[in-house]
């Protein structure tokens, strides 16, 4: 049973609903591995929590915005 963890931001639900189906289409698609199978967890990484290149991702975001 493969199971799918998305850290990101945080998405409404109806972007969480079409993120799910999105990623249990590809993953039965690609496995062949039945739906009813696939597990996706949807974890919120917040900016001030995350970090790119050895910077924390909010003040990447505050320097490009």
């Amino acid at each position: 049973m493969p199971v799918i963890f998305f850290y990101g931001p945080a998405l409404d639900r109806e972007k969480a609903k079409d993120m799910i189906s999105s990623f249990t289409e590809t993953t039965s698609r690609v496995t062949g591995i039945d739906k009813s199978k696939v597990i996706v967890c949807l974890r919120e990484a917040p900016p001030e929590a995350s970090g790119v290149g050895g910077e924390l991702l909010e003040d990447v975001i505050k320097r490009s915005g």
